[in-house]
């Protein structure tokens, strides 16, 4: 009998937590536990079995994060194939020590990197990936692949077209849901159900994230949403999958510790049954006990058709969330002068390695004065310590009156950080951002600090101007009244590849930037064979730019731009005019910053001036010289 037609006949137990017990064998996180299957097969042999003894009809490979994507960050892509093989071969010898018909499901997990345009993942790279590891998995002959806690439905989509590409194998779908029953990325179970039966699951479930109570949620939501869609096209009506955690995480010393315990487990089983969920299991934090318990639930509910009243499991619905009327939206400054045709000026400043903002106050003073339009305030610039741009920003408006432009940088947060943090600004009324990626850890006073993101710059602009601009965050759930955010972009003008950056910039345009900050121009001519490639290809350009504009304080600073700095462009013509110019070059670089400046005045709405070695006097001598 194969798998779907044993689930037609009576609903399945499947196994429980791979990862908990190879902690709890004192195995530490450090570690690739898929690689476990060829440096400790015993061990994963054994929890196999420890799982088909408590009564598990089916035991997932332990494959979960083996796609070569994964498998790439412990230095072990080479052996994608070798470690998916193994899984699979282990599986099966524990299934075929039972006296009974256990089922062997290939596991696949996401890759763990998020798919463009939120992430660096390109689709063609996720394809290959999947690719391998479920033709792998197929070849080595699984009975089903269970592809779970998917909290991206695009990426599962992909997963499950590439699945059934390449074999006939049964596909369970399941996707992770926020305790605010949505995906991270806003997906609510209706239009999972949807989307995924029209992507060919036989069986769709929940897994991972929540414990059985969340998990319940999502079923009932299946349930309703599948009540007036009937028999999907296959031969097997969908069924559901509900494989909770035990309950949330807390840590105890190195060890998570997963509150939920077996009779809970139990109890939420027979409630699973009655949801419509024909395969039964657990994810984090579940043993062998969590399975045991589930086998008599399911036996007993088989056994005698009646299911007893849980003193847990009550499906408790949320209350209906309270509309509040969103006040009126006011727009950014820059925004208004860039809609109304003036040509703009805005000045870069670094925020303080202190507390205090008095001379950073005082030199924004001065550039107001100068006629500055507005102000840039970095973050971290060069990854060097500083008060945050976010507090600057806040110090240099109350001074001045000036709007901040905030520049935002992606690398160093993950998407709590990011989203945390964009509330915060707009409440503290910074509602205009230049969205970047942010320099390397690497490069600053802390090489050692951490430089992981969640989100791209171009998936931050799409996230700002679709979602918090339409009042709803990254999962899809209310943030109360929408944001006003005007979002800016980077651009080079003078790029190696010309055609990558105009297509990068034509995407940044369609996800809502707003204006981009160009790097320093010192080429004209390049830069305006830039915008005429753009219009050629693309059609004119409408999205207003603010000319990067870098005054040169000596030849030595040319010549460590031109050599030194990726994507800088300076013409031989300049370094030969700074090493000839006296006093070191600084009044030829100022020089040469206002010639420059009006060059390129004719393709761009403004300009942004980047003081060399934060001499903002220089600056506000170039502003006192701009022509409206």
């Amino acid at each position: 009998m194969n798998f779907l037609d044993a689930l037609l006949e009576h609903p399945l137990v499947a196994d429980g937590a791979m990862g908990t017990m190879i902690n709890a064998a004192g195995i530490g996180f450090e570690q690739s536990f898929e690689g476990l299957n060829l440096a400790r097969p015993d061990v994963i042999l054994d929890i196999h079995r420890a799982f088909v003894a408590a009564g598990a009809d089916v035991v997932e490979t332990n494959t979960f994060s083996a796609t070569a994507i994964h498998l790439d960050r412990w230095g072990m892509a080479n052996r994608t194939v070798d470690i998916n093989a193994a899984g699979a071969r282990l599986a099966r010898q524990a299934a075929d020590e039972a006296d009974r018909t256990v089922f062997v499901a290939g596991s696949v997990g996401p890759t763990g990197a998020r798919l463009s345009p939120l992430g660096p993942l390109s689709p063609e790279d996720a394809r290959a990936a999947y690719l391998e590891q479920i033709g792998t998995l197929a070849d080595a002959g699984v009975d089903l692949l269970v592809l779970e806690t998917f909290a991206d439905l695009a990426e599962l989509e992909l997963a499950l077209g590439v699945a059934r590409s390449v074999c006939a194998l049964p596909l369970v779908a399941s996707m992770s849901f926020t305790r605010e029953v949505r995906t991270l990325g806003g997906v609510v179970p209706e239009t999972a159900v949807s989307r995924l039966r029209v992507a060919g699951a036989d069986v769709i479930g929940a897994n991972c994230s929540t414990g059985p109570r969340g998990v319940h949620e999502v079923l009932l939501r299946y349930s309703e949403a599948e009540a007036g869609v009937g028999v999907g096209s296959s031969a097997l009506p969908i069924a559901f999958s509900a494989m909770p955690n035990a309950g949330y995480p807390e840590s105890r010393g190195e060890r998570l510790y997963f509150p939920a315990p077996p009779d809970y487990f139990a109890d939420y089983a027979e409630q699973f049954l009655a949801s419509g969920a024909r395969l039964i299991g657990g994810c984090c934090g579940t043993t062998p006990d969590h399975i045991r318990g589930v086998r008599r639930a399911l036996d007993a509910a088989r056994t005698t058709g009646r299911r007893r009243t849980s003193a847990y499991a009550t499906h408790v619905r949320e209350p209906a969330a309270v509309v509040v009327e969103a006040p009126v939206r006011s727009e950014p400054s820059l925004a208004r002068h860039l809609l109304s045709g003036r040509f703009v000026t805005t000045v870069e400043m670094e925020p303080p390695k202190s507390s205090d903002t008095s001379t950073l106050e005082t030199h924004a003073l001065r550039l107001r004065d100068a006629g500055a339009t507005a102000l840039n305030i970095s973050d971290t610039p060069m990854a060097r310590m500083r008060m945050t741009g976010l507090a600057a920003a806040v110090k240099v408006q109350q001074a001045t009156g000036l709007e901040p432009v905030l520049h935002f940088p992606v690398r160093g947060r993950n998407l709590l950080r990011v989203q945390g943090d964009l509330l915060a600004a707009h409440t503290l009324d910074v509602r205009t951002l230049f969205v970047t990626m942010g320099d390397l850890a690497s490069i600053g006073d802390y090489p050692q600090a951490f430089d992981h993101h969640d989100i791209v710059p171009t998936g931050l602009v799409k996230l700002i101007t679709q979602q918090f601009n339409a009042g709803l965050d990254g999962a899809g759930t209310s943030i109360g009244s929408p944001c006003s955010f005007f979002v800016g972009v980077a651009l080079n003008l003078t790029p190696m590849d010309v055609v990558a950056e105009a297509k990068l910039l034509r995407r940044k345009i369609e996800f809502g930037a707003g204006f981009a900050l160009t790097q320093p121009v010192f080429d004209p001519v390049r830069a305006g064979a830039f915008i005429a490639h753009y219009t050629d290809t693309y059609g004119p350009l409408t999205l207003p730019l603010l000319c990067g504009v870098l005054p040169l304080a000596s030849v030595r600073h040319a010549v460590f731009l031109k050599n030194e700095v990726p994507g800088m462009s300076v013409p031989d013509e300049i370094v030969r005019r700074m090493a000839g110019a006296p006093d070191e070059g600084r009044g030829e670089g100022q020089r040469i910053a206002a010639e420059l400046l009006e060059e390129v005045r004719s393709f761009v709405q403004g300009v942004y001036f980047i003081p060399s070695f934060r001499r903002y006097d220089v600056v506000a001598e170039l502003l006192a010289g701009v022509r409206p």
